[in-house]
């Protein structure tokens, strides 16, 4: 229940799109709910004495199935009422025909996809969707980039500022497609997948020319893709860095933390090298407040540097790698940084500074 009614109460506008379609049919109980851009489905085992169907309120059915105890409960359908029942409690809930539902839409090809752990699929995600952002300019920009190639699968975002990617090599999938596609997953979509999603579970990904189709353990959630190009990052992936930071992360972190209470509304910091290159200072300053100082061991090498980032953007950063240790490229007040995984190619972000 939890799996759909999330998607019906967000829904706005015609009456029915508040509504969860429960039918039965072929042994199951099937949910569903729809917001017309997504669509979301959970099968339930039951015994089923009739097949049939009908759309109910998400918010009264929901709280009735929150709030009931009982293991069992029987639901009847009665003309465009549901009858909901268990040992000591009845309730009738009003409906409309499932005539009225939304049609959910299929991919054109289901012999095509791709097969991978659902633990994998979402940390890759999870790592990525910091980076995006919702942009009704550019709705390219909303969504994450799904690139599948037959060798390898790429999650990326970015809102510009700052771009996020996770490889995730072809020996921790499988797949039955023939060719790679491009495919920009809604943000919306992609916060409902980290949600829904089960750590323990295998999930199957379908994909077209408009919609995507995720499949795992009884839950299903269709969303129609992005149109247009996702911006061409590679050519902004910088090369050679100026100075290269080995840090310790969980300082690094705690140092921009502390940072908040003086970076003001432009959550701007500064980072300094010391001229011995052993310590990374982490400076900020609010002139209505003051200023602090956190000075952090570290293996600098290359060009003095002091350069200003988005505090903010520089944890969201972090806080994603699972190492002990980073590597912060820094290329100069006007390029882009690079924060890295020591011998670990398949996760980067790159972070553009704040211009002084």
């Amino acid at each position: 229940m939890g799996a759909v009614e999330g998607t019906a109460q967000e829904s706005s506008g015609l009456p029915i799109l508040k509504n969860i379609l429960i039918k039965a049919e072929n042994n199951e109980l099937k949910l569903t709910a729809t917001n017309l851009e997504m669509a979301i489905s959970y099968k339930l085992t039951g015994k089923i004495i009739k097949d049939g169907g009908l759309t109910v309120p998400a918010v009264t059915l929901s709280a009735l199935v929150n709030n009931i105890n009982n293991e069992r409960i029987s639901l009847e359908k009665s003309d465009n009422t549901l009858l909901f029942k268990t040992d000591n409690y009845n309730a009738v809930i009003q409906g409309i025909n499932e005539s009225e539902f939304p049609i959910i839409p299929k991919v054109e090809n289901e012999n095509e996809f791709i097969k991978i752990d659902a633990a994998v699929f979402k940390n890759a995600l999870n790592k990525v969707i910091d980076a995006a952002q919702f942009s009704d300019i550019r709705p390219e920009i909303s969504g994450v980039l799904l690139d599948f190639q037959l060798n390898f699968l790429k999650l990326a975002a970015t809102d510009s500022f700052r771009l996020a990617e996770k490889t995730i090599p072809n020996s921790q999938f499988s797949t039955t497609n023939k060719a790679g596609f491009k495919a920009i997953i809604p943000l919306k979509t992609s916060y409902k997948l980290l949600k829904l999603l089960k750590d323990d579970g295998t999930l199957f990904i379908y994909s077209d020319q408009n919609q995507i189709v995720f499949k795992s353990d009884g839950l299903e959630i269709i969303s129609r893709l992005i149109d247009g190009s996702f911006p061409d990052y590679e050519s902004i992936i910088p090369s050679s860095v100026s100075a290269e930071i080995i840090i310790d992360k969980k300082q690094f972190i705690e140092a921009l933390k502390l940072s908040g209470a003086f970076s003001g509304k432009s959550q701007e910091v500064k980072l300094k090298s010391k001229s011995d290159k052993k310590v990374l200072e982490v400076f900020s300053a609010d002139h209505s407040v003051g200023e602090n100082s956190y000075l952090i061991p570290a293996k600098i090498k290359g060009d003095e540097f002091e350069v200003a980032f988005n505090r903010r953007f520089l944890l969201d950063g972090l806080k994603n790698h699972d190492s002990e240790n980073v590597v912060f490229g820094i290329n100069g007040d006007f390029k882009p940084s690079t924060i890295k995984t020591p011998n670990d190619n398949s996760f980067f972000y790159i972070l553009m500074p704040i211009k002084s």
